[in-house]
């Protein structure tokens, strides 16, 4: 790949990475892994030698084409390329990354634009599920200025609302793998969730901490991340995980009483650095648990009613609004607002 490899670099809600064409990249995988590597200058904390940024929420990658499934326009494959370690996972899907997805496949010529909004129809290779991102394309071209602004991003930007079809259980099989609304491991309670992300949520004041530090200090926090990695580690299997020592899943998400008029606060690892906001689907998730009896989350959440939910889920930088509807205490759909930015369009070379 001494020519480079054509490339767009993407801002896609609270993340930003390389979105690439499958076509551009080999399809053996670990030739493609061994690629996206060398791109991002893993394995290295700075990430001197490639364009990662140093920080697992700039070290992404999305993968489009377009698709021959029916009633879908593009198909959408995440990969969180770790920064100290030599490894390329797709253990996750990443809704955030997602936001930056249908404005690319309009401009690569994958999906035709209207005048107006146009609605992009996304397969979600890693967890089998469907998206909706509405795009705005004012004279049938992508416009990424506007007036919506999400927290962990400064400035303003054009919305791009998503919805969410079937994502409960996408990764784990289950909503509740389980079984179970909470599970004690360690001696911890905790609840196992998967509404598009697999989850384990835990009160922080079960490890002596408020749960409104800073992201640095938490990260500092050797003993804190030791238990929560012990807690992952068993959480795995019974989450229909397996090992998942190598993996970047089960996120570990710690939560307190709201202190801004949210649902909750939140302290999310991913899964051994803080974030510094949250995921879209780790929200989600979170702000499912928020409304569900029994779980570790229910006694903490400030109260909501309705049919038609907007849930800030709480993070150090601000809050992530999760949009659920919910019918007789069951959240039949999921949807999130993000926003996106081309950065970069190029050729990236290894």
């Amino acid at each position: 790949m001494s020519n480079g490899i054509p490339c767009t670099w993407m801002r896609g809600g609270t993340s930003k990475g390389g979105f690439f064409l499958a076509s551009d990249l080999p399809s053996d995988e670990k030739e493609r892994n061994a690629i996206l590597l060398r791109v991002m200058g893993s394995p290295d904390a700075r990430q001197i030698d490639g364009m990662g940024g140093a920080d697992p929420l700039s070290s992404k990658v999305a993968i489009v084409a377009k698709s021959d499934r029916e009633n879908i326009d593009i198909d959408y494959l995440f990969l969180q390329v770790f920064v100290d370690e030599p490894r390329v996972s797709d253990a996750q899907g990443c809704g955030n990354m997602l936001a930056g997805v249908g404005a690319f496949a309009i401009e690569r010529g994958l999906v035709s634009a209207l005048d107006g909004t146009t609605p992009v129809r996304i397969y979600m290779q890693n967890t089998d599920n469907t998206a909706i991102a509405k795009i705005s394309t004012p004279n049938g071209v992508v416009n990424y200025a506007g007036d919506d602004k999400i927290d962990g991003v400064p400035g303003t930007a054009a919305a791009v609302p998503l919805t969410f079809q079937n994502i409960a259980g996408s990764n784990c099989g289950a909503l509740l793998p389980s079984g179970n609304a909470q599970d004690i491991i360690d001696g911890v309670a905790t609840t196992l969730i998967d509404n598009g992300m697999p989850t384990v949520l835990l009160r922080a004041q079960d490890f002596d901490i408020s749960g409104y530090e800073k992201r640095e200090e938490l990260d500092a926090n050797e003993s804190l991340k030791a238990k929560l990695e012990s807690i992952r580690l068993q959480a795995g299997p019974l989450m229909n995980l397996g090992d998942v020592k190598e993996k970047s899943v089960p996120k570990m998400t710690l939560l307190a009483p709201a202190k801004y008029g949210g649902i909750v606060m939140t302290r999310t690892f991913i899964p051994h650095r803080c974030h510094a906001t949250i995921g879209v689907f780790c929200a989600i998730s979170v702000a499912t648990a928020c409304v569900m009896e029994a779980t570790v989350a229910y006694p903490l959440a400030s109260s909501s009613k309705g049919v038609h939910r907007v849930l800030d889920v709480e993070h150090p930088l601000g809050a992530t609004p999760a949009l659920l509807e919910i019918d007789n205490g069951t959240v039949t759909s999921a949807g999130m607002l993000r926003t996106t930015r081309k950065l970069f369009e190029g050729r990236v070379y290894t």
